[in-house]
């Protein structure tokens, strides 16, 4: 079988494909990256956390709510104050 290509055409490419196939060739996969352990701990006692939250989310709307409500916003926000104190406590007293 007869080609037209000259000889340093054929150099040419047989140089490119040895260069580009060399690195894959020669290249071993990574090593597989060991999965770190991750172990969490379940939280003890959600509800009173999503009762805390609940508390602070509702101070923030008294506190910028547009009304007084005939004082009853500042007794709220009193008692608000004295619920969440003691939802800390509860959660200290765990400890």
């Amino acid at each position: 079988m007869r080609t037209n290509l000259a000889p340093w055409s054929i150099a040419v490419a047989a140089a490119v494909l040895t260069l580009v196939a060399r690195p894959a060739l020669a290249s071993t996969p990574p090593a597989p990256t060991p999965h770190p352990v991750v172990t969490t701990v379940a939280e003890p006692h959600p509800e009173i956390r999503e009762a805390i939250g609940a508390l602070e989310r509702a101070r923030d709307h008294l506190q910028h709510a547009a009304h007084d409500f005939g004082g009853h916003r500042r007794e709220a926000l009193k008692a608000i104050e004295v619920a969440l104190r003691q939802l800390h406590d509860c959660l200290e007293f765990d400890k």
